[in-house]
């Protein structure tokens, strides 16, 4: 566990007349990654306000209950964010309103390149807060105070973290001298994460993560090769744990090899995913929350990134990263949920020996031990193991 990672004395620390600054409201509706991807906004805006409240949505709640700097969280299930959507009507708008209520003095609004913060700010308006900050391509009147304009006052394509980083310096807030402006998370209390876990919370390291799941099917890499790529990790000797939520069970039981590999699915919550992910030498994923959530922990990456975003906006940001899948492929930047070329080739391409390779080069570029399994090691099997 990188407990000096989880703990750095300058994350979410309030600068010292923080007593004579605002409340303020940061709002960032959608998923677990981009909630955690707000990250160094949410300490900027932390540095320099009274109080920092969250709203965010459902999927997003459990990352937003993780960053440093946010006092509170609120949740509402926006019906031009989330997707699914909910029906839009007069009752939902009532549900945030009554949230807001008391109104905070200021706000700001993130948002990715294809949403608009102009019906939130609408809301926020009505709601009764004064100040409001956003991107927003589209004129918006007297809903914003601070316009931040896409293109012109921040470039398109730019990692997501800087773009709310933008946003927020916009708005009069900066980040303190300190701050290295990577992803972080506060350590959650421990849970009953895995068999075996240590008094302190945390799995042995040297073990691997698997995490198949992803929530379009665009964005996946092959179960089948997943799977094949845990044989081969486990055939040489090491030990992998395959993540996902219980809605996964049968995926992650087809990659795991019926019991090659530990099969965690629907076993533990995102705080226990944190100590699990915290623990590992290297993490296999896609463009999903946990590929982001390993940022955060500086747990080392290899991602089967779909170009049906661009990777300059939406990879893991600023960690050790192996970045694999052709993103020159005809799909590239379509955001399709459902990939349009016949046979994923974007992904498809990607073999499980190309994936193993790159988890012996992250872990020897990271000097991170990738551990043995006992059987293995009873065996004086030669396992290729970085030490």
């Amino acid at each position: 566990m990188r407990k000096d990672i989880l703990s750095k004395d300058h994350l979410g620390k309030e600068s010292p007349n923080r007593n004579s600054r605002e409340d303020v409201l940061i709002v960032r509706l959608d998923s677990m990654g981009d909630m955690l991807m707000t990250g160094p906004a949410v300490r900027a805006v932390a540095y320099g306000a009274r109080s920092v409240t969250m709203l965010c949505g459902p999927r997003g709640q459990a990352a937003a209950e993780l960053l440093p700097g946010v006092d509170r969280v609120l949740v509402w299930d926006c019906p031009w964010i989330a997707n699914p959507a909910p029906d839009a009507t007069w009752a939902m708008v009532a549900e945030l309103l009554q949230l807001l209520d008391p109104a905070p003095a200021r706000a700001v609004i993130l948002t990715s390149f294809h949403q608009s913060s102009l019906p939130t700010a609408l809301v926020l308006r009505l709601a009764g807060v004064r100040h409001i900050a956003a991107i927003s391509e589209d004129y918006p009147g007297t809903l914003l105070d601070v316009r931040v304009r896409p293109d012109v006052d921040v470039p398109g394509l730019i990692p997501e973290p800087e773009r709310n980083l933008a946003v927020v310096r916009a708005a009069g807030f900066e980040l303190p001298d300190d701050d290295d402006g990577k992803l972080a998370v506060r350590l959650p209390a421990r849970t009953e994460i895995v068999p075996g876990t240590t008094p302190e919370g945390t799995v042995p390291g040297g073990y691997i993560v698997v995490h198949p799941g992803a929530d379009a099917p665009a964005r996946t890499w092959p179960a089948s090769h997943y799977a094949e790529c845990v044989r081969q990790l486990v055939d040489a000797g090491h030990e992998v744990f395959v993540t996902g939520g219980a809605e996964e069970a049968e995926l992650c039981s087809f990659v795991s090899g019926g019991g090659l590999a530990r099969n965690l699915a629907g076993t533990t919550d995102v705080a226990g995913l944190v100590h699990i992910i915290a623990g590992a030498s290297v993490l296999i994923t896609g463009n999903t929350g946990p590929a982001h959530l390993a940022a955060a922990l500086q747990t080392p990456v290899v991602c089967l990134f779909s170009p049906v975003t661009a990777a300059e906006s939406w990879a893991p940001y600023g960690v050790a990263l192996e970045l694999l899948g052709d993103q020159s492929a005809t799909c590239a930047m379509t955001r399709a949920r459902e990939c349009p070329v016949p046979g994923h080739p974007c992904l498809s391409s990607v073999t499980p020996g190309d994936v193993v390779d790159a988890v012996y080069r992250l872990a020897a570029a990271t000097g991170r031990t990738l551990a043995e399994t006992a059987v293995a090691a009873a065996a004086g099997r030669r396992t290729g193991a970085i030490t």
